[in-house]
C-alpha cells in the first residue's frame, strides 16, 4: 500500500491543480499544496522501503532495473516541483507535476509487471478466439476422431463415458435431477431421449436435425447458445457429441462405468525403486521415479538458514531464535538436520500449540461465535490439546471424535443454528458431511441437497450416511422439499462394514469409528497423509484435500507414506519427520502466480511450494522477534488444560479468539470445515498491516522497550534482524535502516522500521 499511495495522491494533485487553474480557487490550491507535500513524502518513503525491499528474489533483470530507476527520477522530479511550488512558480510547478504524474504511472506499471507478471494488462482483456483446451494423448474416446466405421462395444462404452462427461460439467447445472430449466433433463438416456418442453433435443443418427447440436454450434454471444454461462464447448467437445448422435446417439443398458475418477478404497504398498546415489530414503526415491518420467532434474537442497527456519516453522510455528541458527549453521554433523526435526518434535507443548491451528479449522473448533452462547455448540479445545499433546495414535484420534469420549463431543454435535435452516444443514447431515469431508476426502455437501452432479454419490447416500448419528430415521428432502421417503442406515463404503440398524445411536457410532479406522480403508490414511504433506509442502499429492478421488501427481509415492503411516502405529509424529527428513522437503521453493496454479490439471512437483505464514505464525513471529502480539489475558484459559499458563513461553495466537487482525492474514471463523486456507497476499491484509490498529499498537508499544534496550542505530538493526530473518544485515541494508532511524532512534523511527522488515517476503514467506 505504501508504494502505491504516491501515485493517487500525485494523481489527484494534478486533477486539482487542472481544475484550479480554470476556476482560481483559494481553498483548492491549498489542498492541491497539501496533496502534493504528502505525495512527495510518501514517494520519498516508498523508494527507501523500496531498498529494503531490493534483496526479494522478484528485485532482479531489466524490469527491476526499470522500475528502480524510474522511481528514482520520479522522486527527483517530484522534489523538483515541491521547490517550485514553494517558490510560486506556479508554471514550472505544473509542468513538472504533470511529469512526475508520468513518472510515476511508469514506474508503477513495470511494478505491477514484477508482481503481477508481464501480462497483468492483457491477461483480463476479452480475446476473440478462445484458446483450444490441450487434449491429453491417453484419450479413450479419440477414436471419434478418425474411425468411421462400426464401434465394438468397448469403444461404445468409452464414448458414453466422454459424452457423459461433457454433459455433466457443462449441462447438469441446469439440466440435472436439481434443476430442469424447460423441462429438460440431460442426466440420463430416457431424460436426454424425451426432450422438454419444446420437443426432443436429440434425433439419433441425424445431428442436423438435433436442436441440442444446434445450440452448442451457435457462436459466443447469440441469445440461444448453450450454456448460456461459464465457458463454451471446446471444438473437440461439440465434434464428440456430434459423433455419438451420428452414431445413433448409442446409449449401453446395464450398469454404466462412472465417468468420474472413484479412488481404490483398500490400501497398497507400492514396490520402492532401487536406490541411487545419494538418494536413498524411500519418499525421495518414488520423488525421483516421478521426476525421470517427468524429466525434471534435482535441485541442491536448501542451505541451513533456510532449513532451520523452514522445520522450526513447519512443526512448531515458531521462528528460531538466532543463537540456535549460529550454532545450527556452525554444527558439521552430517546428521543435524534429522536431529533437528527429532528435537523439534520432542518439543510436545510447541508441536501441540502449533497444530492446534490446523485441527481447529479442520474441526469447527473455535473459542466463541456462532452457538456458544446459546448452548448450541460445544468445543473440544481441551481434549484437542492434549491429544496432540500425547501424540495420540490417528486411528484412536478418529475414534474419539466419531464415537466420543469425555471432551470430545461437541464435535460430532455440529451446531445447533439458530432460527430455521434447510434440511441439509440439521445436525446430523452436518455431522455426515464433516466426517467425509475430514477423514474421507469427500464432499458430500451437494449430494445433501440432491444428487451431486460433481461426483456419482446420491441423496439417498447422504441421508443413509447421516442416519448413522440420528436418534431417529430421517425422512429424505430434496432440494428442501420433503419426498416422503425414509432414508436407509449405510456406510458410504459399504464394504468396511454393516451399520447395525436397530442399535442405539451410541452402538452405531461405535462401529462406525470401527470400520473406518481399519488398516484397511486406504482411504482414510491416504487423506491423512495427503493433508499433511499439503501443510508442510504448500500443495497435496492430491488437490484439492477435499476431493481424494482426483488424480494424485504421485499414486506411488500417496500409497506408500499411507501404508507406511499404519505400519508405523498411525503416528503423526514419524509421518511428519519422514517427510522433513526427506531430500524432497530440502529443495528449494517455488512460486506461483496465481492460486488457481496449484490446482492446475498439469501441475509439475518441483519443491515446496512457497508459503505465506498463517495468521497464527505471522502474529506469534512478531512476539518473538520484536514484541508480544497479545497479552496474557487474551489467552481462553477456561478451555485449556489447568497448567497450561506454564506451558506457553508467551500468548500464542492460536490460543486467542479470532479478531480483525487475524482474520485479515487468512483464520477462518470455523462455521464450516476449512481444511486449506489461501497464501496469497489480499487487500484487507494490507489495511491491516497499514492501518489496523492491532499491528500499530504492538509497534507502539514493542518501540519503548527497544529504544531503551538498544539505544544506538547499529545494534538495534542487527538484532531486529537476527530476530525476525535469522541472519545480520548486509552493508546496504545496514545502511538503509539506519537512514531510518536516524543517529540516534526514536520511537517513531524504530516503529517504521519494523513495520518495513514485517513486510519483506523473506519475513512474511516459507521459503
Amino acid at each position: 500500500m505504501m508504494v502505491h499511495f504516491p501515485i493517487g495522491l500525485l494523481f489527484v494533485a494534478l486533477i486539482l491543480e487542472l481544475i484550479d487553474w480554470k476556476r482560481k480557487s483559494a481553498r483548492l490550491r491549498d489542498a492541491v499544496n497539501i496533496m502534493t507535500w504528502i505525495g512527495v513524502a510518501s514517494a520519498a518513503l516508498s523508494v527507501t522501503f523500496g531498498l529494503l525491499l531490493s534483496d526479494a528474489e522478484q528485485s532482479q533483470g531489466e524490469t527491476f532495473e526499470i522500475h528502480r530507476w524510474a522511481g528514482f527520477i520520479t522522486l527527483g522530479l517530484a522534489i523538483l516541483a515541491t521547490i517550485s511550488l514553494r517558490n510560486a512558480n506556479r508554471n514550472i510547478y505544473r509542468s513538472l507535476l504533470f511529469v512526475t504524474v508520468f513518472g510515476v504511472s511508469l514506474a508503477g506499471h513495470y511494478g505491477a509487471m514484477i508482481t503481477h507478471g508481464d501480462d497483468y494488462l492483457t491477461s483480463v482483456m476479452p480475446s476473440s478466439v478462445e484458446p483450444e483446451q490441450e487434449q491429453s494423448n491417453e484419450d479413450p474416446a479419440d477414436f471419434v476422431l478418425t474411425n468411421n466405421g462400426a464401434l465394438n462395444p468397448q469403444q461404445v462404452q468409452d464414448l458414453n463415458v466422454e459424452v457423459r462427461t461433457i454433459l455433466a460439467h457443462n449441462c447438469y447445472s441446469c439440466h440435472g435431477e436439481a434443476k430442469s430449466k424447460g423441462d429438460l433433463r440431460l442426466d440420463s438416456k430416457d431424460a436426454i431421449m424425451k426432450g422438454g418442453e419444446n420437443g426432443v433435443v436429440v434425433v439419433p443418427d441425424h445431428p442436423d436435425k438435433s436442436e441440442i447440436i444446434r445450440r452448442i454450434s451457435l457462436p459466443k454471444g447469440d441469445k440461444e447458445a448453450m450454456p448460456t454461462k461459464g465457458k463454451r464447448l471446446t471444438e473437440r467437445e461439440i465434434k464428440v457429441l456430434k459423433y455419438w448422435v451420428e452414431k445413433g446417439a448409442l446409449w449401453p443398458d446395464g450398469k454404466q462405468k462412472s465417468i468420474y475418477r472413484v479412488a481404490a478404497l483398500e490400501p497398497r504398498m507400492p514396490v520402492l525403486p532401487a536406490a541411487s546415489g545419494d538418494i536413498v530414503l524411500p519418499v525421495d526415491r518414488l520423488v525421483n521415479a516421478y521426476f525421470q518420467k517427468n524429466k525434471i532434474a534435482w535441485k541442491p537442497a536448501v542451505n541451513d538458514r533456510i532449513y532451520i527456519r523452514r522445520v522450526y516453522l513447519d512443526i512448531i510455528g515458531l521462528l528460531p531464535p538466532p543463537e540456535k541458527v549460529e550454532a545450527f549453521v556452525a554444527d558439521e554433523r552430517p546428521d543435524k538436520r534429522e536431529l533437528l526435526a527429532k528435537e523439534l518434535l520432542n518439543r510436545s507443548d510447541d508441536y501441540a500449540q502449533h497444530w492446534m491451528s490446523f485441527w481447529n479449522d479442520a474441526l469447527r473448533n473455535d473459542y466463541s461465535g456462532t452457538g456458544y452462547i446459546t448452548g448450541g455448540r460445544f468445543d473440544i479445545t481441551k481434549w484437542l490439546y492434549s491429544s496432540l499433546q500425547v501424540n495420540k495414535p490417528y486411528n484412536w484420534f478418529v475414534k474419539e471424535l466419531i464415537s466420543p469420549v469425555k471432551g470430545s463431543e461437541g464435535f460430532i454435535k455440529g451446531i445447533k443454528w439458530r432460527g430455521t435452516i434447510n434440511s441439509s444443514q440439521r445436525t446430523e447431515m452436518q455431522a455426515a458431511q464433516n466426517v467425509s469431508q475430514i477423514f474421507l476426502g469427500l464432499n458430500l455437501k451437494c449430494a445433501s441437497c440432491h444428487d451431486s452432479f460433481i461426483s456419482d454419490w446420491k441423496l439417498a447416500d447422504s441421508y443413509a450416511f447421516a442416519n448413522i448419528f440420528a436418534d431417529t430415521l430421517l425422512e429424505i428432502n430434496r432440494c428442501d422439499k420433503p419426498t416422503g421417503t425414509i432414508a436407509g442406515t449405510k456406510m458410504l463404503f459399504p464394504e468396511l462394514g454393516e451399520i447395525s440398524v436397530n442399535a442405539s445411536t451410541e452402538k452405531r457410532l461405535r462401529e462406525l469409528a470401527d470400520f473406518l479406522v481399519q488398516p484397511k480403508d486406504g482411504r482414510l490414511y491416504r487423506t491423512a497423509v495427503n493433508r499433511v504433506w499439503a501443510q508442510l509442502l504448500g500443495r497435496g499429492i492430491v488437490e484439492p484435500v477435499d476431493m481424494m478421488d482426483n488424480m494424485p501427481w504421485s499414486e506411488d509415492l500417496l500409497d506408500w507414506l499411507s501404508s507406511d503411516f499404519v505400519a508405523n502405529g498411525y503416528d503423526m509424529k514419524k509421518l511428519i519427520y519422514t517427510i522433513v527428513t526427506s531430500r524432497t522437503y530440502q529443495l528449494p521453493s517455488s512460486s506461483v502466480k496465481e492460486a488457481a496454479d496449484i490446482m492446475a490439471n498439469d501441475y509439475k512437483f518441483t519443491g515446496m511450494v512457497r508459503r505465506r505464514l498463517t495468521a497464527e505464525q505471522f502474529s506469534d513471529a512478531i512476539s518473538t522477534a520484536f514484541n508480544p502480539m497479545y497479552a496474557d489475558s487474551a489467552i481462553v484459559y477456561k478451555l485449556l488444560p489447568k497448567d497450561i499458563k506454564k506451558r506457553l513461553p508467551f500468548a500464542r495466537a492460536a490460543f486467542v479468539k479470532n479478531d480483525p487482525f487475524q482474520t485479515s492474514l487468512g483464520r477462518p471463523n470455523r462455521e464450516t470445515v476449512s481444511t486449506s486456507r489461501t497464501s496469497q497476499a489480499n487487500l484487507l491484509q494490507a489495511l491491516e498491516l497499514t492501518n489496523g490498529s492491532k499491528f500499530t499498537n504492538t509497534l507502539k508499544e514493542g518501540s519503548k522497550i527497544w529504544k531503551e534496550k538498544y539505544p544506538t542505530s547499529d545494534s538495534l538493526v542487527t538484532a531486529l534482524y537476527q530476530n525476525a530473518l535469522g541472519r545480520t544485515p548486509l552493508a546496504k541494508e545496514l545502511a538503509a535502516a539506519k537512514r531510518i532511524l536516524g543517529p540516534a532512534p526514536n520511537e517513531e523511527s524504530i516503529q517504521d522500521l519494523v513495520w518495513a522488515i514485517a513486510l519483506v517476503p523473506e519475513f512474511q514467506l516459507i521459503y
